[in-house]
């Protein structure tokens, strides 16, 4: 290597030594010039991390409690302390089972309760299983009128037969003709309008 080669290979390694210096001290200036908002950032960040496992353990503990309460109402219905800890742990379970021991004992008025329900299905099973029990016919017919109605098909075929019951032929076959050949009940309407329903 010639002696010119070796002071350019210095000059450019000094230059380089004098780029990183002088990057620290801009580093350093910003650093000095924004201290507190980066600490704020950092601590922000940290709080908002310590917050998320926090809640996300008081979540996991109102779950595995409302859990053990919910098991413990299947063993005992009339456990009441298993029952308020379930409606403050986890409400829409509670509106489930309410739903489930209302069905089963086939009570009206824990039926008629849960019909706004914002558990999911639970308001529009409690409308049908209502309506069902009391053998209600305009409230089943104006279920089947609701967007969405689960059991909008059973209700349907449900009103076919009281009209059969009741000898009005025309309406029976109405009921029936609107449901839906891909419903589960498809072919005990058909089976009903030709054998139950002879105009």
């Amino acid at each position: 290597m010639s002696l010119k080669e070796n002071i350019e290979a210095v000059k450019e390694e000094l230059s380089s030594e004098e780029k990183f210096f002088e990057s620290a001290i801009r580093t350093e200036r910003f650093v000095k010039k924004y201290q507190k908002p980066l600490i704020g950032i950092v601590v922000g960040s940290l709080l908002a991390v310590g917050g998320a496992i926090g809640y996300q353990t008081y979540t996991n503990a109102k779950l595995q409690s409302s859990n053990a309460a919910f098991n413990l109402l299947l063993a005992n219905p009339a456990d009441a302390k298993a029952e308020q800890t379930l409606k403050n742990d986890n409400p829409s379970l509670y509106d489930v089972w309410k739903l489930s021991r209302g069905i089963s004992q086939k009570d009206v008025t824990v039926l008629e309760g849960l019909k706004h329900s914002k558990s999911f299905g639970v308001g529009d099973i409690a409308t049908y299983e209502s309506a069902a029990i009391k053998s209600d016919m305009k409230a089943l017919d104006q279920y089947t009128k609701q967007q969405g109605a689960m059991y909008k098909d059973l209700a349907l075929l449900e009103l076919a037969v009281y009209a059969i019951e009741k000898g009005d032929v025309l309406t029976a076959h109405e009921k029936l003709s609107l449901i839906a050949e891909d419903s589960p009940i498809y072919q005990a309407a058909t089976a009903l309008q030709h054998y139950g329903v002879k105009e």
